[in-house]
């Protein structure tokens, strides 16, 4: 399945400052407001709370829990999505 998806990766010294809210919302408002996007998606590994309260706060909800195998490992995730109001 395709569809769109926010992601944002930063350093550590930028965590915990809004950057990665700010960024998603962006994103996911570009991708209803331009694209003509129905559901913007961020998939989350289920270790990572931070990112899973940043999706939260993007409007999102979990839609599904996945396992990708990177480098021999299991590694659950949720996908978390966001549908246009």
């Amino acid at each position: 399945m395709r569809h769109l998806e926010v992601g944002y990766h930063l350093k550590r010294a930028f965590w915990h400052q809004g950057y990665a809210s700010e960024a998603g919302a962006a994103c996911r408002d570009w991708a209803f407001d331009h694209l003509g996007a129905d559901e913007v998606f961020a998939h989350v590994r289920d270790i990572n709370i931070a990112s899973m309260n940043v999706a939260i706060r993007l409007g999102m909800e979990v839609r599904a829990r996945f396992t990708t195998h990177y480098r021999g490992v299991d590694m659950p995730h949720y996908a978390f999505s966001a549908r246009r109001g």
